[in-house]
């Protein structure tokens, strides 16, 4: 699982420093260069997609590391119950 973790932190991608709520669309946007306003509304339209909109966006917030690259389900999966 470890090797998965890392693959992902090596893609570049990280929530924005500038999130209002999980910072995706704000790391999506500087990850790609472009407005995060726009960003933010792309990412709004596409939660009126059936399943589709919703359920990727808590996918990749599940996924995508923070700006410390801690991932939230590798933290979730390895922390002790």
């Amino acid at each position: 699982m470890k090797r998965f973790f890392d693959s992902i932190r090596s893609l570049g991608f990280r929530r924005g420093p500038r999130r209002l709520l999980g910072g995706i669309a704000g790391g999506i946007a500087e990850g790609l260069g472009i407005n995060v306003w726009l960003t933010r509304l792309l990412v709004l339209l596409s939660f009126l997609l059936p399943v589709v909109g919703v359920g990727l966006y808590f996918l990749v917030w599940a996924l995508t590391p923070w700006q410390d690259e801690s991932i939230p389900l590798e933290r979730a999966l390895s922390s002790p119950r």
